[in-house]
């Protein structure tokens, strides 16, 4: 790391990096890539005295757990559920260290998607069900509903806020509309012109799933002024065409 560094001498750093399925199997997996990949990265940073405009670290949304409340905000406390959730907030806790010392901004990202995503994420495991005119599909957990942005949205937000005089602080990426598995569902159906046969397979039902998670974005908004262009409608419609 720090002999990459030491090369390209960055002016700003956007870490992405991370193990974000939540299914993985191991578990100390989540803490070795999320939170001592991060360290690795900060201390480089701080060993060669970069002269750093800008750092913005990818947390997650799945840190605030099942919150009993419409809209996530920043302020929620905390309450993972799965070592990808208690990963991502160690990582938090790590980074504040930091705060004093190099030009950190946090981003907790709600669920988002587009062309490429894996296949083992949700809405890409849908998209390619309705590509290839399957009849039917398998399912886990039917009662979710989520915060989905499309990834062009939230790529723009990353350049917005590395432009930002914005610092040691948290950041919601999200759109803060809440859409259930259902109409992503029911849209694919309207995409794709057919119907197909949802079957639910106990072996994808997690029994810590969060339920509701949909955020603030009004923090993302008074920073960086710029509303979302898609709506999920778009986004699914151009990862079918894709």
């Amino acid at each position: 790391m720090k002999y990459v560094f030491s090369k390209i001498q960055p002016d700003y750093i956007i870490h992405l990096a991370a193990l974000s399925f939540v299914g993985h199997h191991d578990a100390r997996a989540f803490y070795d890539v999320n939170l001592f990949s991060t360290l690795n990265i900060l201390e480089a940073c701080n060993e060669l005295d970069l002269d750093i405009s800008k750092i913005i670290i990818s947390s997650s949304a799945n840190i605030y757990g099942n919150p009993d409340v419409e809209l996530i905000s920043e302020d929620q406390p905390p309450s993972p559920v799965n070592h990808y959730a208690m990963s991502k907030l160690a990582m938090e806790h790590m980074c504040k260290l930091w705060f004093d010392k190099l030009p950190i901004l946090i981003t907790r990202p709600f669920n988002y998607t587009g062309v490429g995503q894996d296949l083992k994420f949700l809405i890409p495991k849908i998209v390619d069900h309705f590509r290839r005119n399957e009849k039917t599909i398998e399912l886990g957990n039917l009662d979710v509903y989520r915060d989905f942005s499309d990834v062009r949205d939230i790529s723009s937000y990353y350049v917005d806020l590395l432009e930002s005089d914005v610092k040691s602080e948290f950041v919601n990426l999200c759109s803060g509309s809440l859409y259930s598995l259902f109409f992503i569902v029911e849209k694919m159906e309207e995409i794709a012109d057919y119907k197909i046969e949802v079957n639910i397979n106990p072996s994808f039902v997690r029994s810590n799933e969060i339920k509701k998670l949909c955020g603030d974005n009004s923090k993302l908004m008074r920073i960086i002024n710029h509303p979302p262009v898609y709506c999920l409608e778009d986004t699914l419609k151009k990862m079918f065409d894709a």
